[in-house]
Parts: C-alpha cells; structure tokens; sequence
C-alpha cells in the first residue's frame, strides 16, 4: 500500500513538472486568437508578467510609468546560462563601447531590441509582440533556443501605452457584431486627436534624442544602460501601402557607416525570403531615410546599432479594411508580417552574432579614436548659466560626456553665429565637449554647425545644431582640447536677508525665469517688469527685468513668500532698499509695466494640429508649471470668451473662422496669440493686419518665353524645390519691444514652412523680420529661399485695448527648440 503510494506521488509530481514547462500561448492566455480583437494594454502587461513567472529565461524590468499611470515594460530573453548573468553581460557591452572600463569578454552574445507601437494607432505591433515573446520562450522552440544561445533579445511591447488604449478604447467602442470593412465606416474614422500620440500628444518617435516626454526619458535611460547592436522599431503606415523594412532609403546621414548601411541589406533579404514564400507584398528603400537624428532608428544608428524601422500597412484599418485594391486587409495578417519580421530578424542577427558585435565595438573605438566632423572640440560660451544648464542636462541624458573651461583659455574656431573663424578666450565655466569621446558620433549630429544633405526629399526636418536650438553662441575648433574642469563653480544664490526690501529683482533671460514668474503669481504676488535697462544696487538689469515690489503687494508675508519661493527654486533675487535707480528710470516711472495674472485658454479639437497644441499643454503644465483650459473650437462661439485673457490658437485649420467675435474680444482687452497657419486663418478676416507676402513676378520677364515641359520622372525633384522641410533661419529682432525681451537683436527660427507676411502697419510692431540672405542650415528648396526675404515672421497688433500676437514659425516645436521657449512666454506674460 505503500509502495502504490509512493508511486502515486512521483507519477503526480512529474505530472506537474510537465505541466509547468507547458507555457500558455497568447491565444490560450487571452482566451481569444491574436487578431481578433484588439488587446488593452493591461492584459498586455498581464500576458508578460505571466510569462516573467512562468518562463526559467527572462527577465521583466518595469522601467517606468506613462502620464497616465501605465506600465512601461521590457523583457530580456535569453538562454538559461545567460539570463542568470544578465548584468554581467550589460556591464561587458558598455565595456565594448568604452562607456565603462575593464577587461572585454570574448564571445559576447549579440544583443536585439525590438521596440512596438511606438504610435499608439498602430496596434498590430503590440499584438506581434505577444507572439514573438511565446516563440522565443516556448520550449518546444528548438530554433529559438539556438538563436538565444548567443543572444539577448529584449522586447518592449508598447512604446505607448497611453496612446495604444485611446485607439483600441475608441475601437472597441464603436465595432459591431462583424467588423465593417468599409473605409468609410465610422469604425476606420479615428477622432481628434487619434492615438498617435501620448497623453501631451507628443510624437514619441520623434523625441528620442530631445526626451522631453516621460515615456522617452526612461525609455533612452534604459537604452544607454545596453547600448544594444540592434535596434527595431515597429510601425503602421496607411493600409494602402504594403510592408516595409530596411534598407532605408535615402538620404543617410554621412556618419552612417558603411557596416551598418550593408548589414541593413543582410537583415532586409532575409525579412524577404519569409515574404517571398508567403507571396506577402513588401518594398525597402523608399520614402524612410535615416537623417533626422530623434527617430528609433537613427538614433540607435548613432549610437552604433544596426537602427532599423519596419513598417506594416494599416494605420486606421481596424480589425479588417477593404484597399485600394480591392483586398480585405485583417488584423491577423498585419500581425502576422510584424511576427514574422521579428523573429526573422532575431535569426538572422543571431547567425551573425560575431560579426555584429566586433562591428559594434569598431563602431566605438573609432568613435573614441577618431570621431566624425572637422572639429574637434565644441566650446559653448556660458552667456546664459540657466541655457548652459538645460544643454547640459541634454548632453548628460544622452551620455555625451563634457566639462567647463580650458586650461588654454585663447584659441581659435568656427563662430556658428557670425560664420567666421575667430579667436576668442574660453572662461571657466563655458561648457567644453571634446570629440574623442565614446559618443562622439551622436555628439557631432547634434552639434554640427549645418547637416550635410543630399538634393532628395527627406521625412523630417533637416535642421537641429543646439547652439541654435538653445540660442546659445558657440564655436567649432579643429584642435583636440579636452576641457580643465568636470564641472563649474557654481556659487548658488544667497537667500536676500533685507525682509524690509523696496523691491526685489529677478532677470528675464531663460525658462527659469519663467517659472519663478508662475510660482509668484500662482502664489497672488503681483508682478511688474521694466520695458527699459536700468542699473540698481550695483547691477545691471535687461528690458523685462522682473520686478517684485512692495507697492500693490501689502500682505504681511510678503517678504516671506518672495524670498523662500526664490530659495525654493534656487533663483537669483537681487534686493532694492529704495525705488530710487542708479541708472535708467525709477521703478515708480510709466516705463514699468504690470503684468496681470492671465487667466489662459488654448484651442483644442477638429481641425487643431493636435501636437501643436500639445506642445502648450506640455509647455503650461510640465515645464513653467501655470494652469490654463483647454476649449474646443468648434464651441468657440458658445463660450465666454470675457472669462479669458489670453487665447492661443495653436497651428491647425480653422476652417468657417468667424473673427467678429475674436475681434471685439480682443478690442475689449484680450490678447490672441496665432501660430503657423492659425496666422494664415487671420488673413483677409476684418480688423486683422496681417496679410501674405506677395511674390513679385519679373516685370522684365517674356512673355513669349517657351513653358517647360515638365518630365513626370522627375516629379519629386521638382517638389522639392519649393520644400523646406524645417531649416533655420536668422531673423532681426526689435527688442526694445516686449515680445523680444531677453534676446540680443537677432533670433534662430526653425521654419517648418516657406509662410511669410508682409509688414504690419505704421500702427503696428515688426518685431521679427527676415532679410535677403537669413538662411542658415538645413533644406531649403531654391524657390523657398527666394520668398523667405524682407518679410515678417513675429509680429504684434494693438487693436483697441487689446493685441494680436502673430508667430509664423512654432517657438515650441517637439519641445526641444529651447529658445523659443522664452519668446513664446513673451507673447503670453509680457506682450500688452
């Protein structure tokens, strides 16, 4: 009886050991097949958790979290043996790329990145990932196992979550019984603003170098901890279009290598041998180039991975879609190309694993033995410490290594602003970054005074060098200096011990300032600033200095309030004891003005660029940290507008535009502020002075002169050369006038259009303006060279007790274009 017993239970516990080496398919976990539905992100995360516990060769790592609470995940798969050394086997890589120092390890696996639904309105990818991630685990997978013998595959299953579940949420809600293939059915018509974007309605995709989201901060922190030599980055295009993958087409940058362009090649034939036996439709190098560096594909490119994007057809086709073509394009088969590419190239990779790791450490030691670009060192003149300091943080995120000063104070260098080769001192706590550096590949693309681009159309802007972006001035030397100090002396400010002050002053010059201004008013501290310089206690202050007086502010805390909110946020105060000014006008005089506390809306809804206005919800909540309200436009007519002071209409199309109301609103007291094609909503609209610039014909032109007789092949040439697909122009700035206030007299726009006006009135102020040769870097078509000239880009128009602030070009663009920052919180606090 015993002995049956015993042999009961060995029968039972090797039943369970089985059992538990049966991991459950998505299908199985779900309870439904991949395809026919689509899955919340919460059972996403549920089916990968499940298998971090149930699977001996994972690991699951929560990296972070969304704006809206939702996990963000990776998953690193590898063999038995190598999962247990996971750390080791990271450590070892930064060894590789120089990151970190120490002896190399021989025979180090290849590492691969698969990244999904970066867009959150293109889901299949998620699904795909599901299915990637049971492969690879599923014992019964001998191929699989042989490929994570020398390699560590981490999935990333959604890049956006919070975007992913406004589509499917939108979806799910709106299918029937039977999916309606119809493209015209309301199941394939996305509301505003789709599910592109993250909750701020950013594009992640192109934020990987800038990280101004939540979601990419992690992310790119993770990524920099691996490094990994192959990175993919999962994508839906219009369900038109078949799928894509690499090689990409052009332009590449030049600082591309030669390795990655081919193995690019090596990778996409054999993503086409599975489609070819399938009779899947595909196309490489067309329309995706790999120029602008804040992609998932270039910027693992330029940081020495194989970067890679694959796109699927089927952005907007629901569970199933009728093309073009007339075939019915299903979830399941969009879900099925993403699978196949994945484990296609998770093969393909592994097969070459020592090659691809050697390559990926040339990539590093080349980078740190003879970096890319003709200078050698960049040198970042500290005229602006709270500019320096948002530059560095950047460099830091990205791992791009730098310091302060140089022990040769005089050399000499390329000066991005007046384009000549001079010879300047370095101070101490100017920022230095030396190229021989193991990032010096992603150094130069961010850095470079203009990209070199080839005459073809490109997906992006083509224009990025931070000097310009940061508006700081800087310089290229051709020598090798490797900066004197690691770090600046920084004397943090003293806490003003005057608790009787007169006045307290604070400059305008960066975003800090900016938000030590929304920390006051959100506090009820009334504020002023000064239109003119002045000189007070032994300084001297810009126009639009703050100015923080006793007079209007009579509460006993006063002092308490301003000084601590200024220790808070580590802000320079300077102290008045009397209103009496050394040098300008008194703080008593008309020429300082005060600035009323704005109650502020922002246009939202159909039509609305929803990234644009994305940007200033961003801008207002996360970076100055002031509230505002978000209105739709199509109740513009319904609401209050008396409730508002200030009203932005952010780039969109605002189609039945009725000015009336916006007028008399604004001659009431308002402030409208127009940006890109919101300033083109206003042309010929009554009481607006804006009108668009005229394109003067040859009045000696001939008449008789025989047309050219377009050729169709050379279409797209052509197109381009009235493109301008964001390049940096130099504008001239007034700023004597509150709009410029903290700039010196010149201004870099990112124009993302070849839109300009024609000047304001006598009555009005041309705040920017472009002459004839203000173009500086990036594409621009030779026929959008020649409008952009002698016109206005920033402007301002009183109208009755009310203005209109007119911005061409987006001063917030992706968050990254920092100096627009200021001239944007100009229109908004400063502008009368």
């Amino acid at each position: 009886m015993l002995k049956k017993l015993l042999l009961t239970l060995i029968a039972a516990f090797c039943g369970a050991a089985g059992f538990a080496q049966q991991i459950q398919s998505p299908a199985e976990f779900l309870g439904y097949k991949l395809g026919d539905k689509f899955t919340p992100h919460y059972r996403v995360a549920e089916y990968f958790r499940y298998i971090a516990k149930t699977a001996k060769n994972v690991e699951l790592q929560q990296f972070g979290t969304t704006n809206e609470g939702r996990p963000l995940l990776a998953m690193f798969i590898a063999s038995e043996d190598n999962i247990k050394r996971l750390e080791e086997i990271r450590h070892n890589n930064l060894r590789m790329a120089g990151i970190e120092s120490g002896a190399i390890a021989a025979n180090a696996p290849v590492i691969t990145w698969l990244s999904y639904n970066v867009h959150g309105n293109e889901p299949s990818s998620t699904e795909a990932a599901m299915w990637t991630l049971f492969d690879l685990v599923d014992p019964a997978n001998a191929k699989a196992k042989e490929w994570l013998a020398n390699s560590v595959v981490v999935i990333d299953p959604c890049l956006n979550p919070d975007g992913r579940d406004r589509y499917t949420n939108f979806y799910n809600s709106v299918r029937g019984m039977v999916p309606d293939a119809s493209p015209t059915s309301r199941e394939h018509m996305e509301p505003w603003p789709g599910g592109r974007v993250n909750h701020y309605y950013f594009d992640l995709n192109r934020d990987w170098a800038w990280q101004a989201q939540k979601e990419t901060q992690a992310r790119v922190a993770l990524f920099n901890q691996w490094l990994p030599e192959v990175h993919v980055d999962y994508h839906e295009q219009g369900y038109n279009n078949p799928y894509y993958f690499a090689p990409a087409a052009e332009p590449y940058h030049k600082d591309i290598t030669q390795w990655q362009r081919d193995f690019q090649i090596v990778i996409g034939k054999n993503n086409a041998r599975y489609f070819d036996q399938n009779g899947w439709m595909y196309f490489t190098k067309q329309e995706f180039d790999l120029l602008y560096p804040s992609y998932g594909d270039t910027y693992p490119l330029y940081n020495g991975a194989i970067g890679m994007t694959y796109e699927q057809g089927g952005i907007s086709a629901g569970l199933a879609v009728v093309t073009r073509s007339g075939d019915t394009l299903t979830l399941a088969q969009r879900i099925a190309h993403h699978h196949t590419t994945s484990l296609s190239t998770v093969e393909i990779v592994s097969a070459n694993a020592k090659k691809v790791v050697d390559e990926f450490k040339k990539f590093y030691d080349n980078s740190r033995q003879n970096p890319p670009g003709v200078y050698k060192t960049y040198v970042i003149k500290n005229d602006n410490n709270e500019k320096v300091n948002e530059l560095a943080k950047m460099l830091t995120r990205n791992g791009i290594r730098f310091g302060y000063g140089l022990a040769q104070k005089a050399v000499t260098g390329y000066n991005y602003f007046t384009h000549a080769t001079e010879q300047y001192n370095v101070d101490a706590n100017d920022l230095v970054v030396n190229a021989y550096q193991p990032k010096s590949v992603l150094l130069h693309v961010l850095l470079e005074p203009s990209t070199f681009i080839p005459d073809s159309a490109t997906y992006d802007i083509t224009a990025w060098a931070l000097p310009y972006a940061y508006g700081l001035k800087a310089y290229g030397v051709k020598e090798s200096y490797k900066p004197a100090n690691t770090s600046r002396n920084i004397v943090k400010p003293q806490l003003p011990t005057n608790t009787k002050a007169y006045a307290y002053v604070s400059a305008w010059q960066s975003i800090a300032d900016v938000k030590f201004l929304s920390a006051l008013l959100k506090k009820g501290i009334k504020v002023r600033y000064s239109e003119t310089p002045f000189e007070a206690g032994g300084k001297k202050f810009t126009a639009g200095s703050l100015l923080v007086t006793k007079a209007g502010n009579d509460r006993a805390d006063f002092d308490r309030v301003v000084t601590q909110t200024a220790a808070d946020m580590e802000h320079e105060l300077t102290p008045l004891s009397t209103g009496f000014v050394d040098k300008g006008s008194d703080i008593g005089s008309y020429d300082v003005k005060y600035i009323k506390q704005p109650r502020v809306a922002v246009m939202s809804g159909d039509g609305i660029n929803s990234e644009a206005m994305g940007e200033v919800w961003h801008f207002f909540e996360q970076q100055i940290g002031y509230p505002i309200n978000l209105i739709r436009y199509q109740d513009l007519n319904r609401i209050k507008l008396a409730d508002f002071d200030v009203l932005i209409m952010p780039d969109g199309r605002y189609n039945d535009l009725s000015a009336d109301n916006l007028q008399n609103w604004v001659r009431d007291g308002g402030k409208l502020i127009a940006l890109e094609n919101a300033v083109a909503a206003l042309v010929d609209k009554k009481g607006f002075d804006i009108k668009k610039k005229e394109i003067k014909k040859d009045d000696k032109a001939d008449a008789k002169t025989k047309p050219i007789i377009k050729v169709y092949a050379d279409r797209n040439r052509d197109a381009i050369r009235s493109s301008i697909p964001g390049a940096i122009f130099k504008l001239n700035m007034d700023n004597t006038h509150p709009l410029a206030f903290g700039f010196p007299k010149y201004y870099y726009s990112l124009k993302l259009s070849d839109d300009i006006y024609e000047m304001l009135g006598d009555d009005d102020w041309n705040v920017g303006t472009v002459e004839k040769n203000s173009y500086v870097a990036g594409f621009a078509g030779v026929q959008s060279k020649q409008k952009i000239n002698n016109g206005m880009l920033l402007g301002v128009q009183s109208i009755g007790r009310g203005s209109v602030v007119y911005l061409v070009d987006d001063p917030l663009f992706r968050s990254f274009w920092e100096n627009g920052k200021l001239l944007f919180s100009n229109a908004v606090f400063m502008v009368q």
